[in-house]
């Protein structure tokens, strides 16, 4: 019965559709009615550096995407016994920030360059002090003014400006739209009206007026929309985008584009003041939703929002897991060389696993896991470190222990402002790859923020169900619900998590590694200028 049931709600459009692309993976998830998923799909890539450029081409998205939606449609075949023709909503979210610039022919300007890139430090300061407010260097509007600054040509060209998000949208639907919250990666927001700041957007014209462009920055940007709002249908073109199968109907409707920090929110239910969520996997950022402003403009916090627009503090940092993934690389070609079959998974358990047995002050050992450059720590690039002294205790359990605190070194840094500025935090959930192993991840997180972090059972879900669950919000919400209610009554209700406390213990070794780490920046300052 529960089979018959499942094929008549997809048949019937009963069903909503959420597709991420993240850093390394592209995911697609198909929800019910009671936001359980029923199918998904995913598509692994990579991000290029190319002539100085962290980048993805466009046919990398297009490949990426309809790979991603053929392997959750034939999931649905499979499980079901019919085919995906329909859908009540969707919802695409993306990596947040960086620079598409299209002209007026919608060709794209330039290679995308990615929040990955750090090499718009003159822009971000500029901004900064003209907005007195922080304009961190993988926003939309650094990589733009920096390109003024260095007499680009495209400049005069451009036509539109927006994200991979929105992007994938405007292709989908025709509309040149934004979630606030992805917008807010783009430009600072007005959260008394949910739009971009009009007077800092005077400002920055102003700025330029020399330049003698023929456009204001206000005709370029995305109009910004907030979560509930309607965002246009699947259009003929865009199914085809999606699905050239084929298969898929047109004018289904669309939520707001989003980016992975608003959809990591919804995702851990982290979108009402207190409320937190921190996010660990090819980069790491810990966002607080504020119930009151910080005291002053700090270069390593951003303020962005939530989807419904309101302020949030956070704290991004540009590596996390990479590093660790090469060496478990490298340990798992060991073991092929050796003749010996492990597997994946089970390699990354008992390694994660290994680093609880560690000494406290991780044997002496340290790590830099810079794969690119960190703006939190002032490093234009990155160049990943492993350092020991002859005295130190080199074993396996220290180097993973190290490595598993290194993730979190930069992020730890920007959090001490949140203590100094005594941010009130009353839950902060864990999503990502760094909490797959259980509890490992999460106690060392807890220990670097020294509150209780909580992983529930949907974290693995991940950003795809996240931008699912706004699809299924513009669905189903009342004119009065907003939407931290929505996910707490609808959504949320009864499901539980696994809590864990920091230990005083691991605090204590966290602070001795912290001191560790942050002597040891002149000596990935040195690899930096030196390893060409």
């Amino acid at each position: 019965m529960e089979q018959y049931n499942i094929q008549k709600a997809i048949e019937g459009g009963k069903t909503v559709l959420g597709i991420e692309l993240g850093s390394t993976r592209i995911k697609a998830v198909l929800i019910n009615e009671k936001h359980a998923p029923l199918a998904s799909g995913s598509y692994d890539w990579k991000n290029k550096y190319e002539n100085g450029i962290w980048t993805y081409s466009l046919d990398d998205i297009w490949t990426g995407l309809q790979d991603c939606f053929r392997k959750l449609s034939n999931e649905v075949i499979k499980n079901y016994g019919c085919q995906l023709q329909t859908i009540g909503a969707i919802g695409f979210s993306a990596m947040m920030h960086g620079y598409m610039a299209f002209d007026q022919h919608e060709n794209l300007l330039i290679p995308f360059r990615t929040w990955r890139n750090t090499m718009t430090e003159q822009a971000s300061k500029n901004l900064t002090e003209l907005f007195q407010f922080n304009i961190p260097q993988r926003w939309s509007i650094a990589h733009l003014y920096q390109a003024i600054l260095n007499r680009e040509s495209h400049i005069k060209d451009i036509s539109y400006l927006t994200t991979l998000a929105g992007y994938i949208h405007w292709k989908m639907t025709g509309q040149k739209v934004l979630g606030v919250g992805d917008a807010s990666g783009m430009f600072p927001i007005d959260s008394m009206n949910n739009d971009f700041d009009s007077r800092m957007i005077k400002l920055f014209n102003k700025r330029i007026e020399g330049e003698n462009l023929p456009w204001k920055l206000q005709d370029i940007l995305p109009k910004v929309l907030a979560a509930g709002d309607f965002a246009g249908i699947l259009t003929e073109e865009g199914s085809r985008l999606l699905d050239p199968n084929g298969i898929l109907q047109t004018d289904i409707p669309l939520c707001p584009p989003e980016g992975d920090a608003g959809t990591g929110m919804v995702a851990t239910n982290s979108v009402a003041e207190r409320t937190g969520n921190v996010s660990a996997g090819t980069s790491v950022f810990a966002m607080i939703v504020l119930e009151k402003a910080l005291s002053k403009v700090y270069p390593e916090i951003d303020i962005v929002t939530t989807p419904i627009g309101k302020p949030v503090a956070m704290v991004h940092c540009n590596n996390c897991t990479s590093d660790i993934n090469a060496w478990v690389g490298l340990f798992r070609e060991l073991t092929t060389t050796l003749g010996m079959e492990v597997d994946q998974t089970k390699l990354f358990e008992s390694l994660y696993q290994k680093a609880l047995e560690g000494d406290a002050d991780c044997g002496d050992l340290l790590a830099f896991n810079y794969y690119s450059g960190e703006p939190i720590t002032h490093f234009e690039e990155g160049r990943p470190l492993f350092v020991r002294t002859p005295e130190s205790r080199f074993t396996l359990a220290n180097f993973m222990r190290v490595h598993l605190f290194s993730a979190l070194g930069a992020l730890k840094i920007g959090l001490e402002i949140f203590e100094n500025e005594k941010v009130k935090i009353d839950q902060v959930l864990g999503h990502g790859g760094f909490f797959k192993t259980k509890g490992v991840g999460q106690k060392i997180m807890a220990a670097a923020m020294n509150v209780p972090i909580t992983v529930m059972e949907t974290a693995s879900e991940g950003g795809a169900w996240g931008i699912a669950l706004l699809a299924s919000y513009l669905l189903k919400k009342s004119e009065s619900e907003f939407l931290e209610v929505y996910l707490a009554r609808k959504v949320f209700a009864g499901k539980e998590g696994v809590t864990i406390a920091p230990d005083q213990n691991d605090i204590d070794s966290f602070t001795t590694f912290m001191r560790r780490y942050k002597k040891g920046l002149i000596i990935e300052r040195a690899a930096v200028d030196t390893l060409r």
